[in-house]
């Protein structure tokens, strides 16, 4: 079966009133009629294939052609329903191509588009929440009875689907752009790490990992609105996510009033905790914070990391009281040659899991600001 690669063209979706001001005789647009026009829109052509149809079009097995399917994270379907565009034929072809030159196993090939599909996955979710709250006014949520929802008005999510649908051509440069950048930092640090003259420990690279965990977040989740929570954490990541990275940390993940996030430095962890306990103390809306620091091996996996210094992390959060930063004793030794840090010794502690360990409250040292504080890159 040959196939014409290139996408016919993007017709946009038409404004959708919201319904609400629409009179009786004058009927809506359906949800299927909707996403029927936002397929079209993003993917250039209607769904018209099976999935035997695609398999024999890109040249592999109907078998292959199910588990990249469901590695791109959608259920399987009969072998003719037709569910699939002339964007996933391409698609298939351009993996099938790769493991035929040998450039890639199929279970690479595999591994790697599951890496894609849930990074993706979040990603649009994520897209389509900001961009709904962004057309969302206030007085349109009263109006409506609505502010204790985060699902947005129907109109709301019509209109949202339109302006995703007219600005994506635009904006997918930027997305290449952006992996492409993080791509290369990733390769440096994979070759920094297995470099014999910096690295003499092949078994895991070491990192200073923190969590910061807002404090009494739990009553805050009894006070607000579904609304208004997704707002207070939206505000969190995005200011520890701009503390981390100006310091040159990565955020590993965020779980609702958590993040964890690594560094390779332990001079450079230590400005991220201060720098976000000062933060959430000058902002209005969040409530303190509280950080604690580990220092060691970690393992690193499919973007996350794993094993006994993240455990020890975690744990120390835990017992962190409100507005303050505490860190293991590698890292206390390691901030004793950094001149800005001073960390005081704390009574002993038994973490679950973990054992009985020093801690030391971790602050800028007087006279000093550490690295970078927010008052000088202000």
């Amino acid at each position: 079966m040959s196939a014409d690669p290139t996408p016919g063209p993007t017709p946009p979706i038409p404004t959708v009133p919201d319904p609400t001001t629409l009179d009786s005789t004058t009927p809506g647009p359906t949800t299927d009629e909707l996403t029927e026009r936002a397929l079209l829109a993003l993917l250039g052509r209607p769904a018209s294939m099976g999935r035997r149809e695609v398999s024999e079009g890109a040249g592999v097995e109907p078998a292959t052609a199910r588990r990249f399917w469901h590695a791109m994270g959608f259920q399987n379907v009969e072998d003719d329903e037709a569910m699939f565009t002339e964007a996933d034929l391409l698609a298939l072809q351009r993996v099938a191509r790769l493991i035929r030159d040998e450039r890639v196993s199929e279970d690479l090939a595999l591994g790697m588009t599951r890496a894609f599909a849930r990074t993706a996955d979040r990603l649009a979710v994520w897209q389509t929440q900001l961009v709904a709250e962004s057309l969302t006014s206030p007085s349109s949520e009263e109006l409506e009875g609505r502010d204790s929802r985060s699902v947005p008005a129907p109109g709301i999510a019509a209109d949202a689907a339109a302006l995703l649908a007219s600005v994506a051509d635009d904006i997918e440069p930027l997305l290449v752009y952006v992996w492409r950048r993080h791509l290369t930092n990733a390769i440096g640090r994979m070759l920094a790490d297995a470099d014999p003259a910096v690295r003499w420990d092949p078994s895991a690279p070491y990192r200073a990992v923190g969590f910061a965990d807002l404090v009494s977040f739990t009553s805050f989740v009894r006070r607000m609105s579904e609304r208004q929570l997704a707002r207070l954490v939206q505000r969190f990541e995005l200011l520890a996510s701009d503390v981390v990275t100006e310091h040159g940390g990565r955020v590993i993940k965020t779980v609702g009033d958590e993040v964890l996030f690594v560094h390779k430095e332990v001079a450079g962890a230590a400005a991220i905790a201060l720098d976000l306990v000062d933060a959430m103390a000058e902002d209005e809306l969040l409530p303190p914070v509280r950080v604690g620091l580990a220092h060691g091996r970690v393992v690193s996996r499919l973007g996350d990391v794993f094993g006994l210094t993240v455990n020890k992390a975690s744990r120390i959060t835990a017992v962190t009281p409100s507005g303050k930063v505490y860190v293991d004793d590698d890292m206390a030794r390691g901030l004793g040659e950094v001149s800005g840090f001073r960390a005081t010794e704390q009574r002993r502690r038994m973490l679950r899991g973990i054992g009985v360990l020093t801690l030391h409250e971790l602050q800028r040292a007087p006279g000093g600001r550490g690295l970078a504080s927010r008052e000088d890159r202000a």
